[in-house]
């Protein structure tokens, strides 16, 4: 049936990945590479991602990225979709970010799923050792749409305000902005 949870494979393992109270965890099979690799989990009751390690050990110098294999794959049901996200923590301390933030997982991948992270430290490298932290696994519902051409778009509040359209940092600068004398940002319309 559509949307079902497909039955574990013979020595298979089910990670259940919770849902809000109101619904019934969603079971997705996932298959560890090696015995050793720990079963993704959550950090804490609630935590709306699960870890993933690697499993090599990698030397990255400021500005070098890498592709980081975590050692798990796994088989969502149709509807829903998994995404790698960056782990704060690394970010902050070591200045190590995603390239791809979030990378998509589809429902039908197989693949081992991998991480590719840069260092963006100006100074320091950054090392990482097997079984390390360095990314969440986020699973969620995701729609099927259907594209309809249309001429013209309805209306909004928005319109076609884009790049930092809506403010946030007096630094930033639409790429619409003028340059008005002085090298100043003509903010007309803004």
């Amino acid at each position: 049936m559509a949307g079902s949870s497909p039955a574990p494979p013979r020595g298979g393992r089910v990670c259940t990945v919770s849902a809000p109270a109101s619904r019934a965890p969603v079971d997705v099979l996932i298959r560890r590479m090696d015995p050793s690799v720990p079963v993704p989990a959550r950090a804490h009751p609630g935590d709306a991602g699960v870890d993933l390690i690697t499993t090599e050990a990698a030397e990255l110098a400021p500005g070098e990225r890498a592709v980081l294999p975590t050692g798990v794959s796994i088989a969502l049901p149709d509807g829903y979709a998994a995404f790698v996200h960056p782990r704060s923590g690394l970010a902050a301390r070591c200045g190590v970010a995603m390239v791809n933030a979030p990378g998509t997982i589809d429902a039908g991948y197989r693949g081992e799923i991998k991480v590719i992270v840069i260092n963006l430290d100006p100074r320091e490298t950054v090392r990482f050792q097997p079984f390390d932290r360095i990314a969440q696994l986020v699973v969620q519902r995701v729609e099927t749409v259907r594209f309809h051409e249309v001429a013209e778009l309805p209306g909004s509040a928005r319109a076609m305000g884009g790049f930092g359209s809506t403010g946030g940092h007096p630094g930033v600068l639409t790429p619409y902005a003028a340059v008005g004398p002085g090298g100043t940002a003509d903010r007309k319309g803004q």
